[in-house]
């Protein structure tokens, strides 16, 4: 009995749908129609630390009202973003779970700017102390952190003040509001100051002997384990 050889079934297009009009199959270019807005990924870094009111991500980002907002209605309508109860009268921002899905992207690209071209811009302005302390696990200098176990506990005053649990583990840098359970190490600085002193602007050392840095404990300087945008790192492994 011979054999019938049947033609392959067509496959259906999408009603409406043309060649023109149907999108190529790239991973890279199907993942950037969702995420590839300018701020999207700068709004999701800012909510992994936690839920943030709509005035706080402007200060953080500096982006402006209306871009901001229409941003955040984006992320929402793409499962990236949630609206929670604060308090009073007004909503905070979370992400949902496919929002903490792009954790690992915004690392990757956070540490390929601060290993591969930060040197080349600048300078830089602080948004906030906020922004700039949960900016330090992008900034770890990895090397110098191999082996390392130290705490230390940041208290900023003044304006955007607060306090932060810094931890090297090894290699790895975790950030935290709130108190140190124990530190190694605690500073005491005025909010400015301390974004001044991160980013390489201000010496930590001047800082402490003319009484604008306090620092208790035994442990090294925290900027030695960091990148610090003004400074020139020597010895940058990439």
């Amino acid at each position: 009995m011979e054999s019938v050889m049947r033609a392959p079934t067509p496959v259906t297009k999408a009603r409406g749908a043309t060649a023109a009009s149907t999108p190529v199959f790239d991973p890279v270019a199907r993942a950037m129609d969702l995420i590839g807005e300018r701020w999207t990924l700068v709004l999701v870094r800012h909510l992994l630390g936690g839920t943030r009111g709509f005035q706080e991500l402007r200060e953080r980002t500096g982006i402006a009202p209306r871009v901001l907002s229409t941003r955040l209605r984006q992320l929402i309508e793409r499962g990236f973003v949630q609206t929670v109860n604060g308090e009073g009268p007004r909503h905070r921002y979370g992400l949902t779970a496919s929002g903490r899905e792009l954790a690992p992207i915004v690392r990757s690209i956070a540490r390929w700017w601060v290993l591969n071209r930060m040197e080349d811009q600048g300078p830089f302005r602080e948004t906030s102390a906020a922004s700039v302390v949960e900016s330090l696990p992008f900034m770890l200098n990895e090397e110098r952190a191999r082996g390392i176990h130290i705490t230390y506990e940041v208290r900023l005053t003044g304006k955007g003040g607060g306090v932060w649990t810094v931890e090297i583990d090894d290699g790895d840098c975790r950030v935290a509001e709130g108190f140190a359970e124990r530190a190694d190490v605690r500073y005491t600085a005025d909010a400015h100051e301390w974004c001044l002193l991160a980013m390489g602007v201000a010496d930590d050392r001047e800082a402490a002997r003319s009484g604008r840095l306090t620092k208790d404990g035994t442990g090294g300087s925290i900027a030695w384990y960091f990148y610090q945008p003004a400074k020139d790192n020597k010895g940058r492994s990439k």
